[in-house]
């Protein structure tokens, strides 16, 4: 990390940490006192997306029902798939709360992130401890990306908006295989819901087209 200098804040992503076992330790090991920021999304709808990108670079791979399951017919669920164990939120964080308290973690719902960006960068201001400077007047919905793009508002600079590799349309997935997924999931959000105090409401999406949307 690069030295910081008083009244400044170094921030870093890298998805990867959240899901990676010795990443709390070691990031600990640096600086006790960091914040950390995770933002994340109904685990069904992340796992897609995950998918989606794959498919864009490996079109070769099985269909997405393939890989979720060991034995479709017995609905077992493939829980070593990278794409479905990712979205165990509960079971990354009881890591992360081994050595980080709570108090040092703020957790950004990914859909109302989209729906509401400048609500969501609100909360992140007010967790940083920094002014909010970023408001609704910097952000407009890009539709054909389907996410919001970032603007200067005291300029007409070409707004920020994110790369090729976002916006993808997902494939059209089984819907029983949406269904079993759901269900696989919905101990593990209820879980991750009470260890975070955070309702993120993705029970309530079961049934919705949601499926067919884009990452």
């Amino acid at each position: 990390m690069p030295s910081t200098l008083e009244g400044q804040i170094t921030m870093e992503k890298t998805p990867s940490y959240f899901v990676t076992s010795h990443a709390p330790k070691r990031i600990h090991t640096m600086a006790r006192d960091i914040k950390l920021i995770i933002v994340v999304r109904n685990p069904v709808t992340r796992a897609i997306s995950d998918y989606t990108q794959t498919l864009s670079k490996k079109p070769e791979i099985p269909t997405f029902e393939v890989l979720a399951f060991k034995n479709r017919t017995l609905g077992l669920i493939d829980a070593s798939w990278s794409a479905l164990r990712i979205g165990i939120y509960a079971l990354h964080l009881e890591t992360w709360m081994q050595y980080f308290p709570l108090s040092q973690m703020h957790f950004v719902s990914g859909e109302r992130l989209i729906v509401d960006p400048s609500g969501e960068m609100a909360k992140v201001q007010d967790f940083l401890g920094l002014k909010r400077i970023v408001t609704d007047k910097h952000f407009y919905f890009n539709k054909t990306k389907g996410f919001p793009c970032l603007k200067k508002p005291e300029d007409s600079s070409t707004p920020r908006c994110l790369g090729k590799s976002k916006g993808r349309t997902h494939p059209k997935i089984d819907p029983d295989v949406i269904r079993r997924l759901h269900k696989f999931y919905k101990p593990f959000n209820m879980m991750f819901y009470q260890m975070t105090g955070q309702n993120f409401e993705w029970e309530l999406e079961v049934g919705s087209d949601f499926w067919t949307s884009q990452n």
